[in-house]
Parts: structure tokens; C-alpha cells; sequence
């Protein structure tokens, strides 16, 4: 992961925690995908996609997550919950930003994933 990707997880990580969330996991790994962070609040768990790009001519942060990119996020989750055996209700959320530093945008339940 570059430089400007790991301080985009840190502030992610910050706004998590701003808004109650504990943080289950960063950079959770396996044979089929990584999932940036995990984190959770009461009994929900939320898988999260943490994006750090300019607008180039790949598209910007939301529209790099493709088809495939969410393929490989589901099967990750799904790995991530069978590991540790949460029963919970959990999501995908994506954090965006152009930068670090600049403005967040917080978008919810960005695949239809049933994990249990």
C-alpha cells in the first residue's frame, strides 16, 4: 500500500471512531481479498472500502470500485465471517476522498451482501 492509501485508512479509521465504531480489523488479508477495515458498532459489522484518488481516466474513487472489485470484497467478507463466526447484521460501506486531507464522503450499504 502507498503512502497517500495508508493515511486515507487513518482518517477513515479516525471518522469510524468519531461517529462509536470500534475498529475490528485493518487490512484484513486472505487468498481471495483484503478488506481495508472492519469495524463495528453494537451487533452490526461494517466491511469497509477506503478510497484515495484524483479523477483520472480510470474515473475517480467511487467508480474504481468495479464489478470485480466488489466481487473480490465479498468473498473476503465472507472468509473474514466464517473465521470469526459473527451472526450480526453487517454491510459495505465505502469511504471516499480525492485526497487525505480533503473532503470525506461516507457512502452506506454500497453492495447487496448477505453474510449469514
Amino acid at each position: 500500500m502507498n503512502a497517500l492509501g495508508q493515511l486515507g485508512e487513518q482518517r477513515a479509521a479516525a471518522f469510524f471512531r468519531q461517529r462509536h465504531f470500534r475498529i475490528v480489523a485493518r487490512n484484513f488479508r486472505c487468498r481471495l481479498g483484503e478488506i481495508d477495515l472492519i469495524v463495528a458498532r453494537n451487533d452490526l459489522l461494517v466491511f469497509v472500502e477506503v478510497r484515495v484518488r484524483r479523477r483520472g481516466p480510470w474515473g475517480d474513487a467511487g467508480e474504481s470500485i468495479h464489478w470485480h472489485k466488489q466481487q473480490r470484497l465479498s468473498r473476503a467478507a465472507r472468509v473474514y465471517l466464517m473465521q470469526h463466526g459473527h451472526e450480526g447484521p453487517c454491510r459495505f460501506d465505502a469511504i471516499l476522498m480525492a485526497h487525505p486531507q480533503g473532503p470525506l464522503q461516507w457512502l452506506q450499504d454500497i453492495l447487496d451482501f448477505s453474510g449469514n
